[in-house]
Parts: C-alpha cells; sequence; structure tokens
C-alpha cells in the first residue's frame, strides 16, 4: 500500500511516500516538495501546484492521499494559500479515484511522538526513526509529509483492531 502525505502550501508544499514493510514497520519511498516562485501571481503558482500535484499522483499511483488539515493560523494570507493548497491537493486525490483522509498537525504529532503539543524537530525525529532513517528528511515540509501518510498508517491499523473510527 502506497500512502502519500501532503503537507500543504503555496510556496512549499511537501510530500511523502510511506509504505508498510513486511515486518509491519513503516519505509519512506520517496519525500519532497513542490515550490512555486514567490513573486508569480496566486493564479499562476496555483495552476503551476496543480499541475506538479496531478504529476505526483501519476507517478506514484497512491492507494491512500493524506493531507493536513488546516486547523489553526496566526497568519490569515499565509492561511488562505494553505487552504487553498489543501484543497487542491484534495481535489486531485478525489479526482484520481484515492481515498483522501485528513489530519491536524496536532493529531501527528500525538500519532507520531505520543504528545499532541511535541516540538516540530521530535516529530521529525520520530519519523526518521520510525522509517529507519539515519537523518531527519529535508526540508522539514517533506519529514511533515511522511508523518501525515504515518499517522494514516497508525490510525488505520488502530481503528481494525478497535472497531473504532477516528475520522
Amino acid at each position: 500500500m502506497f500512502v502519500l502525505g501532503i503537507d500543504p502550501g503555496l510556496t512549499r508544499c511537501g510530500f511523502g511516500v510511506v509504505t508498510l514493510t513486511e515486518s509491519g514497520g513503516f519505509r519512506a519511498a520517496d519525500a519532497g516538495v513542490l515550490e512555486t516562485p514567490k513573486e508569480a501571481s496566486v493564479e499562476s503558482r496555483l495552476g503551476a501546484l496543480l499541475v506538479d500535484l496531478q504529476q505526483l499522483m501519476a507517478e506514484v499511483k497512491p492507494d491512500v492521499v493524506v493531507v493536513e488539515r488546516v486547523f489553526f493560523q496566526r497568519n490569515a494570507k499565509t492561511a488562505i494559500g494553505v487552504a487553498q493548497a489543501s484543497g487542491l491537493a484534495v481535489g486531485v486525490a478525489a479526482a484520481a479515484g484515492c481515498q483522501v483522509r485528513q489530519f491536524t498537525a496536532q493529531e501527528v504529532k500525538l500519532a507520531v511522538t505520543g504528545y499532541g503539543a511535541a516540538p516540530k524537530q521530535q516529530v521529525q525525529l520520530m519519523v526518521a526513526s520510525l522509517c529507519g532513517l539515519g537523518e531527519v528528511p529535508e526540508p522539514a515540509d517533506a519529514a511533515d509529509a511522511l508523518g501525515l501518510a504515518i499517522t494514516y498508517l497508525l490510525t488505520t491499523r488502530f481503528e481494525s483492531h478497535s472497531g473504532l473510527s477516528l475520522a
């Protein structure tokens, strides 16, 4: 099963692909960022991100796409761009026929570290550890995207064993 995590952003949109190993662990198959130039218009950037996300879906062919749910931002201008990028990611995934789930950053922190208020660096270290990586994935957006994919896999494992849904 290929799970594609997306940490949405208009300037930098992180992505990470995680698969389950035969032993039930996690393997980071790919991670990186899709970038748009800050000096371009919002419309142009959204168009470029749309094309990049469509290409990513076609290359990865994920079974599930997990997108970070925009929960709270102090900077309204940043929040709008993140929300627009998030909407693109959800729409492209749905159009590709993928199952889509969303988790907040706090839910990812809780799943990956066991503490919902964990600092970003601790999440990144745990992502590297859970995937058996020698170092923290860079940039942080890519590590966050891997964390989203891991959260989905941990959540579905819990749901299948407990009969409860956390959605």
